[in-house]
C-alpha cells in the first residue's frame, strides 16, 4: 500500500477508537525549513519568535483550533500516534506554542491536501519541532494532542504598535494558559480602559496614552488576572517593546 492510501486507512481507523482520556486525535505537517526561519511572523503577530520567547517549538493551527486568534500563545503537547503510523519516533513528544494560522485549502479535499480544512484539528508545525516526533519522509503524521500549561523563562513581554491614532498592544512569552481573554490599560492620566482584540495577539486601544506610563490588567483564558503596575514608562514610542517581572504561574 502506498503512503497516500496508507494515510487514508490510518485516518479511517483512528476515527473508530476514542483516544485516552485527555487526548485528542489530529494530524500534523511541517513548514518553515529545517532551521524554522520560515515560521517567523505569522497570524498571531509575534514577529521574531525567538524574541517573543517561543523559538521554533511552534505551530500554525487549523481553524477549529485557532479560534480566530484566541488560541495565540496556547501550548499543546503533541505526539505521533505510533499505533496508527510507522512514521513515528516512538516515545517522543513535543510541546508547541500556537503562533500562526493554517488556512483552509478549499481546492483540496480534507483527506488529501486540505489538512487544515474545518473541522479538522491540524498542526502545521515548525519543521524542527515536527522532526522530533515524525520521520521526514512521511510528510504528514497522525497525532495525539492535548492543551497543556505553558512554562516560560522570565516575564510577559509587551510590544506597542499602531499609530498616532491608536495603539496595538501585544503580550508575548505568556505562561499559564498562554493566551489572553481580556486586557485593560490605565495611564497616569486616565482610568481603566478596556482594549479589544484586533487580530491575533494584538489588542487595540483608541485612547490618548502618549506621554503616560502605562499599567495593565490582563486576564488569561485560564481565568487568572495580573495587575502590571507602571510596566511601560512614560517615554514609550510606537514600535518599542518592554520586558516585565510579571507572568502567570
Amino acid at each position: 500500500m502506498d503512503r497516500p492510501l496508507a494515510l487514508l486507512a490510518v485516518l479511517a481507523a483512528t476515527s473508530f477508537f476514542a483516544p485516552a482520556k485527555g487526548w485528542n486525535y489530529g494530524t500534523a505537517t511541517f513548514y518553515g525549513g529545517r532551521d524554522g526561519s520560515g515560521t517567523m511572523g505569522g497570524a498571531c503577530g509575534y514577529g521574531n519568535l525567538y524574541q517573543a520567547g517561543y523559538g521554533t517549538n511552534t505551530a500554525a493551527l487549523s481553524s477549529v483550533l485557532f479560534n480566530d486568534g484566541a488560541a495565540c500563545g496556547q501550548c499543546y503537547l503533541v505526539m505521533c500516534d505510533s499505533n496508527a503510523s510507522p512514521w513515528c519516533r516512538r516515545g517522543a513528544a513535543v510541546t508547541v506554542t500556537a503562533t500562526n494560522f493554517c488556512p483552509p485549502n478549499w481546492a483540496q479535499p480534507s483527506n488529501s491536501g486540505g489538512w487544515c480544512n474545518p473541522p479538522r484539528p491540524h498542526f502545521d508545525m515548525a519543521q524542527p519541532a515536527w522532526e522530533r516526533i515524525g520521520v521526514y519522509r512521511a510528510g504528514i503524521i497522525p497525532v495525539l494532542y492535548q492543551q497543556v500549561t505553558c512554562w516560560r523563562q522570565g516575564g510577559i513581554r509587551i510590544t506597542i504598535g499602531g499609530s498616532s491614532f491608536f495603539q496595538l498592544v501585544q503580550f508575548s512569552n505568556v505562561a499559564g494558559s498562554g493566551s489572553i481573554r481580556s486586557v485593560s490599560v490605565k495611564g497616569t492620566k486616565t482610568g481603566w480602559v478596556a482594549l479589544n482584540r484586533n487580530w491575533g495577539a494584538n489588542w487595540q486601544c483608541n485612547s490618548a496614552l502618549f506621554g503616560q506610563s502605562l499599567s495593565f490588567s490582563v486576564t488569561s483564558t485560564g481565568g487568572q488576572t495580573l495587575y502590571m503596575t507602571d510596566v511601560v514608562p512614560s517615554w514609550w514610542q510606537i514600535g518599542m517593546a518592554f520586558g516585565s517581572n510579571y507572568n502567570f504561574y
